[in-house]
Parts: structure tokens; sequence; C-alpha cells
């Protein structure tokens, strides 16, 4: 008999987007992306380099594995999600920030209203979509002066929530990280069921 968290399947026809190119620190997509199967969640992987080419992990400095492209960015539209997750590692974000379609879609991701997580150094893109001004949020530390310069509230916690927008800090934050996610994602399920308003 399996043991879960749960029924294990409180995710079940919801849809991710992890956002990520090479240089994502490897245990923030594979820990979350693993947390959210478990739950019922389709996660897909979308990057700018496109469908089928491959993504290299990094454990800190050094090369880790290497990750399969399931969806080029330009063909993913929020509308398709319930949610995006901004992994983090030094060099992904800041070649996201090079791409103007990974750019669009986060901010589309926002502008829709719909629930954004990110992690580490992820909330680094959020600046460039325009989506940290106003916000309260936590990073890796050495991006708290740029989301301070962008108009966000900077905090050292584990997790920060703050509307439809999770934040952490690093890989140890990851259980709290992923324990916010599976909340905002059933909440949003639980509004679709009844209908609520949001």
């Amino acid at each position: 008999m399996e043991q879960q968290q749960g029924n294990g399947q409180e995710l079940q026809g919801k849809h991710v987007a992890m956002l990520l190119t090479d240089g994502v620190e490897q245990v923030e997509y594979t820990e979350p992306r693993k947390f959210l199967e478990q739950h019922g969640a389709q996660v897909t992987l979308v990057s700018p380099k496109g469908t089928g080419n491959e993504i290299q992990g990094f454990n800190h400095l050094t090369p880790g594995d290497k990750f399969r492209v399931e969806m080029d960015v330009r063909d993913a539209r929020p509308s398709d999600f319930d949610m995006l997750v901004l992994p983090g590692g030094v060099a992904n974000p800041d070649q996201l920030r090079l791409s103007e379609e990974a750019i669009n879609f986060i901010r589309d991701f926002g502008d829709e209203d719909k629930p954004i997580a990110a992690i580490c150094h992820g909330p680094w893109t959020l600046i460039d979509a325009g989506l940290a001004q106003a916000k309260h949020m936590t990073s890796w530390p050495t991006l708290r002066q740029d989301l301070s310069n962008a108009g966000a509230e900077w905090t050292d916690e584990q997790v920060v929530v703050d509307g439809r927008l999770i934040t952490s800090r690093k890989p140890d934050d990851i259980p709290a990280f992923n324990d916010a996610m599976l909340k905002e994602l059933v909440a949003v399920a639980d509004n679709a069921n009844t209908g609520a308003q949001a």
C-alpha cells in the first residue's frame, strides 16, 4: 500500500510550467517537480532553448545532470497552466533575462493573476517582467538590493507568500516552498470547484 500525504492526488488536473535554462540549480528543479508530480500535477519543463534540446543542471558550481526541454517558451501560453515555477542557479535566471519570450511569458502569467513560485536566484526575472514592484518577497541574499531597487519589500524568511507570488531563499527552503505551492494550487482548485470569486 502506498504511503501518501493527504490522498496524494490533490493536484490532479493541475498543469505546472517550470521555466529554466542552462545553469539551473538542479535540486531546485528536480525536488519541486517530484513533489508536484507526487501530488498529481502534470509538470512541463519550458525553456527558450526549444523542445528536445538539453539543459545543463548544476549542483552549485559543479555540472550535474541534463534535462530535456518539453516545451519551447515561444509555444507556451499562461492559459494552459495553473502555476509557473522559477528555479534558481546564478546563470539560469541571468540567461532567461536575455530572452524576451521568457520575460513575456512570466509577465503574462502575472497579468493573468496566476500563481508564480520563485526560489533562490529565480526571482531575478520578476524584476524584468515588472512583477516585483510593491511585492513582499525573499530570495538568495545577493538579490536583496536588486529587488529592493525594483520596489519590492525584501525579508529574510524561508518562504514569503504575497497574493499569488511565492518566493524562497535557497535549497534548504524547498520543503516550505513545496508546501506553499501545494496550498496555493489546492486553493486555486477549490475556487474553481466552488465557483468562488477571487
